[in-house]
């Protein structure tokens, strides 16, 4: 999650017993397990990598395993030294999905390469591997034709891709931009605002958000630094007319999590609402509805799901500290919202499952079930 002593004690507490194994399996295509009408994925983040694909029901949420698909590429289940071992990758967006639904990027964090699978009815299919320009990928954003993609490791870096009609990717031309922090950054996450106009990094050791502003080519420039409210940003999402929501692991502090909301305008972030405390305890992940009114994060520390309310200033207040409780030793990690923002699915790192959850009126968030079985060391999630 982020390098501290303090939440290293937090999770060493986990018993690393055998990976668990998830068999490849394609299942005929039916209106239950058809990944063009609703799917949830994983990436396995194993040396050998893959990605575990589950069909949606459009009704009910649950999960159904269609297919586990090699992205060719290394894995890096084993955490660095000074993140807990709960959280081998220390970020979000290691996997995304484009908007058509037909492409689904991978991060391969131990070969320092890109993976692109195309997704089929009844399964996935592996249509290309390419170096990620730099060490250690470990997040991706993508807007329309261009995919950035956050590489953690030796000098860190963002670098951009041109996506073409087939999914594949090649590399933009005078894309590759630093991180303000350099080798003491400690980036957590990449993404695109709702216009593809700018791109975010969030540096947990800095306690920074860097931001990028992209031109008409999908180049971007070089960084503007703005200081985070609280500390240890980590996740964070877009809602609303470009409001920025971020999640503040505050050190890992016991019950010291908060979020923040920003504004922004070009490559200038506005503080809208600073610290919004939660009561939890390192709250990392964060996603918001489409419509921008509710974000949520997953608090490792607490084994729980926290939501938060905001207007259409992107003024935040918490609603609900625990909205969900995945358990004690569960370890929630990322999280991903369905496409029509109807379900809440969390990677569990401690139970090695995806709890389903339905959102309700006010945020609210009602229990599916657990599902799968996946690797320790699993890290990103992508769902339609």
């Amino acid at each position: 999650m982020f390098k501290s002593t303090s939440l290293m004690f937090l999770f060493c507490v986990v018993v690393f017993a055998g990976v668990v194994t998830v068999p490849a399996q394609r299942a005929l295509t039916s209106s239950r397990n058809n990944l063009k009408s609703g799917a949830v994925y994983i990436l396995t983040n194993q040396v050998a990598n893959s990605v575990i694909a589950f069909s949606r029901d459009p009704k009910t949420g649950s999960l159904t395993v269609v297919d586990t698909q090699s992205t060719g590429g290394a894995g890096n289940p084993i955490a660095m030294p000074g993140d807990p071992p709960t959280d081998a990758l220390a970020s979000q967006g290691a996997l995304a999905v484009d908007d058509g639904h037909n492409y689904l990027y991978a991060v391969n964090a131990g070969s320092n390469e890109i993976s692109v699978l195309a997704i089929k009815k009844s399964g996935l299919e592996l249509v290309q591997k390419i170096p990620s320009g730099g060490t250690r990928p470990i997040s991706l954003a993508i807007y329309g034709d261009w995919v950035y993609v956050l590489n953690e490791g030796g000098t860190p870096n963002i670098t951009g891709f041109s996506v073409a009609d087939n999914g594949t990717l090649s590399a933009i031309d005078g894309s590759v931009q630093p991180l303000i922090g350099g080798t003491a950054a400690d980036p957590a996450e990449v993404g695109f605002n709702q216009d593809g106009t700018l791109l975010v990094v969030t540096e947990k050791a800095g306690n920074r958000i860097d931001t990028y502003a992209v031109d008409e080519n999908g180049v971007a420039g070089p960084p503007h630094a703005t200081s985070s409210h609280g500390l240890t940003p980590f996740g964070f999402a877009f809602g609303g007319e470009n409001n920025l929501f971020v999640s503040e692991a505050n050190g890992g502090a016991a019950g010291g999590g908060a979020a923040s909301s920003y504004r922004t305008e070009e490559s200038i972030v506005d503080l809208q609402s600073g610290s919004i405390r939660n009561g939890q305890t390192a709250p990392c992940w964060l996603v918001t509805t489409n419509a921008g009114t509710y974000s949520f994060t997953s608090n490792t520390g607490s084994g729980t799901v926290s939501s938060f309310k905001a207007d259409e200033d992107g003024v935040l207040r918490s609603v609900d500290g625990a909205a969900a409780i995945t358990g004690a030793g569960s370890f929630p990690i990322d999280m991903v919202l369905s496409v029509n923002s109807r379900f809440l699915y969390v990677l569990e790192s401690g139970s090695h499952t995806v709890s389903a959850w339905s959102v309700g009126k006010g945020g609210s968030l009602t229990p599916i079930g657990k599902f799968g079985a996946l690797p320790i060391g699993a890290q990103g999630i992508a769902a339609k």
